[in-house]
Parts: C-alpha cells; sequence; structure tokens
C-alpha cells in the first residue's frame, strides 16, 4: 500500500462566517504518544484527497506499532455510498490486511470526531485507541452530542484522545465548507 508524504499544514485562524461548524479545538491536549503527530498527518492527506473529489476532507489512519495498515479519505460522493465515511473504508482495509474482523494492538487515528454510524463500527472492530483531531458539535458521537465510545452497556470502549492538530483538522473543514457557499 502507498501513503502519500505527510503534509505540512499551514495553520490559519479567522472568524467563521455565520452559520457555518465550528469544528473546533475546544479539547484539552491529548496524549500523545510516538508517531501520533505522523499519522493524523497521514489522516489529513487522506482528508485533502477525498475533497479533490468534492467528498467532506475527512480522513483517517489506522496503525499499529507506529506503522500505517490502512488509510483512507470519505468517498460518499464519489462511490455515491452514504456509509463510504473514511473510519469505515480504514477499518475494512485493516481487517483485510490483519485477516480478522477484530483489530487489536491499532490506533484509529481521524481528522473529525466519530460519527454514530463510525463509532458503533469502533466498537465492534474492537480498536483498543482512538485519536480525532476536530470535534463535531452536530454529529459528533464520542463526547459532543453523545458518547457510543464510552457507553457502559456496550462490550468495548476504547481510549479516547481528542484534539491532535484540532485546529488543523477544524480548518480544512471550515475552508471545505466556506468554498461551497
Amino acid at each position: 500500500m502507498t501513503y502519500p508524504e505527510p503534509v505540512n499544514l499551514e495553520q490559519e485562524s479567522g472568524d467563521l462566517a455565520p452559520g457555518s461548524r465550528n469544528f473546533g479545538p475546544e479539547s484539552s491536549d491529548p496524549v500523545l504518544r510516538a508517531g501520533d503527530e505522523e499519522m493524523m498527518r497521514l489522516a489529513l492527506a487522506a482528508a485533502r484527497k477525498a475533497a479533490e473529489h468534492d467528498d467532506v476532507p475527512i480522513g483517517a489512519v489506522i496503525a499499529r506499532d507506529g506503522i500505517p495498515l490502512a488509510m483512507a479519505g470519505n468517498r460518499r460522493e464519489a462511490d455515491r455510498d452514504p456509509t463510504a465515511h473514511a473510519e469505515l473504508i480504514a477499518i475494512r482495509a485493516a481487517a483485510s490486511e490483519l485477516g480478522g474482523w477484530r483489530l487489536p494492538e491499532t490506533t484509529l487515528f481521524v481528522t473529525l470526531e466519530p460519527c454514530a454510524m463510525c463509532a458503533g463500527a469502533i466498537v465492534l472492530a474492537r480498536i483498543p485507541r482512538v485519536v480525532f483531531g476536530a470535534t463535531d458539535p452536530k454529529a459528533g458521537a464520542a463526547g459532543s452530542i453523545m458518547n457510543v465510545l464510552d457507553d457502559p452497556a456496550l462490550n468495548h470502549r476504547p481510549e479516547v484522545e481528542s484534539g491532535l492538530m484540532a485546529e488543523e483538522c477544524g480548518n480544512l473543514l471550515r475552508e471545505f465548507f466556506s468554498a461551497r457557499r
């Protein structure tokens, strides 16, 4: 599998347009591990690729021991598939790579807080750690509007770190939606 080079992202600031979504960096500092930023940069590169075919720029990487196993960007528009979220595509690819539906000893890096569908898939795949960039106050299911990843009724609850490179992740989304208004 070939991965794009990590992207050196410019940090931008500015006021949000009225009615725009606030993909915020309003998270505590994540507990970083060696290689986390590199993996998030790969996720950002996948997100930028998604934007090239008019998909919302969200990217995901699944890594094990600091080595990427799978990388994907959103493909809902490209595939005309409502389930083609970056996380689900990456989970499928990592499961294929590892030869099973459980993804032990892996970390999912994603540029935006997972939605309920993706959070459910994360639980079902038994991914032990999730690191995301920007929060999603309208659809986030890792603490923003609900917390599927920490629901005691479920049989798996991954460790979750939020806010890694949140400003860069949020800016990418804001720029995408701003260009379409």
